[in-house]
């Protein structure tokens, strides 16, 4: 069984080295102390940027190929003028990567939404001349969602070049109320920020202005396949009973539908079976696929639990490679 791993992440250090010496926008600068605290620790920053044990893991495990991107948040806490061009220097090196190691590696570009222009303009060179996968976005750009309408041209060339978007988590952009406790990060925050993302493209109507869009969701869809139900129901309440008081988009689909329609969910640190046959139900095999969130999750633990998951072997084979072949096309 082929095995594909859709959320792998990386760094090389001449961008830890850059990006660790630049200012960071006002608002993300306690996001960024941890994340450069994180990246310093000797263990993890040589499990991001050192590829061959990254390979000699992969086939230890019998993992055939890894679909790279780099380290979050990326380039999104930093100026546009340092941004957008850390965002090509880094896809250029991510392109390098892939072509000293063809079928072994594939890779999201990085893009600055700082620079919606100039994001989209990367996203044309990504997809085209460097033959990368789709691309990554790391949630808020400076507190700003993808529904804003200043990220249209960004929206427009993912559709345009059929680009993917991998949605991944960063620290809420409404920090206060998660600063303590630990809640800023894995254990609530991100999963609550990348689902609120997604929320606002759903409910917003962006997804009819881009209805080809495909936008990919870790951790099995961050909770929203669990609350699907709820939010139809109460989003059709809201359409008849609310009107001027809470004033909402005409939507073409129910929220659900959208979500199927548009969204790709992956198993990312997530080894719960529970939780996967609740996605099944959901959305189905075909849009579901194996990640494991490398360095942050243990890859044994993740390829164990794709290998002995209660699943049919068609479904097994979708979510091991199947769905990744499909949405990335290159994969």
């Amino acid at each position: 069984m082929r095995v594909v791993a859709v959320e792998e992440h990386v760094a090389s250090e001449r961008f830890l080295r850059i990006a660790h010496g630049l200012a960071v926008v006002p608002g993300d600068e306690t996001e960024m102390t941890l994340m450069r605290a994180v990246e310093r620790d000797p263990a993890l920053r040589s499990s991001l940027v050192d590829l061959d044990a990254r390979l000699q893991t992969m086939d230890a495990l019998g993992q055939d190929m890894a679909v790279l991107s780099i380290n979050p948040p990326g380039v999104q806490p930093y100026p546009a003028a340092d941004a957008v061009p850390l965002a090509r220097d880094l896809n250029d090196e991510l392109a390098a990567i892939v072509g000293q190691h063809p079928g072994r590696f594939g890779a999201l570009a990085t893009v600055a939404p700082q620079d919606p222009a100039a994001a989209a303009a990367e996203i044309e060179r990504a997809m085209g001349a460097l033959g990368l996968l789709g691309i990554m976005i790391n949630s808020h750009t400076g507190g700003h969602y993808l529904d804003d309408p200043r990220f249209a041209p960004l929206l427009a060339a993912a559709e345009e070049h059929r680009a993917p978007i991998y949605l991944h988590p960063r620290a809420p952009s409404m920090l206060d109320a998660y600063r303590d406790h630990g809640l800023p990060g894995a254990i609530w925050g991100y999963q609550a920020e990348a689902g609120l993302h997604a929320m606002r493209l759903i409910l917003s109507g962006t997804l009819d202005r881009y209805p080809e869009l495909t936008i990919v969701l870790g951790h099995l869809g961050e909770g929203i396949p669990y609350w699907l139900r709820r939010i139809d129901n109460r989003h059709a309440f809201a359409a008849r009973t609310a009107g001027a008081a809470t004033p909402m988009p005409h939507l073409s689909l129910t929220p659900s539908e959208y979500f199927r329609r548009n969204f790709v969910i992956t198993t990312s640190g997530i080894d719960d079976p529970d939780v996967l046959t609740l996605a099944l139900r959901t959305v189905g095999a075909d849009r579901i696929m194996f990640a494991i969130d490398t360095p942050y999750e243990d890859p044994r633990a993740a390829l164990s639990f794709l290998r002995t998951a209660p699943l049919t072997d068609d479904q097994r084979t979708a979510i091991a490679h199947r769905t990744a072949d499909r949405v990335f096309a290159r994969a």
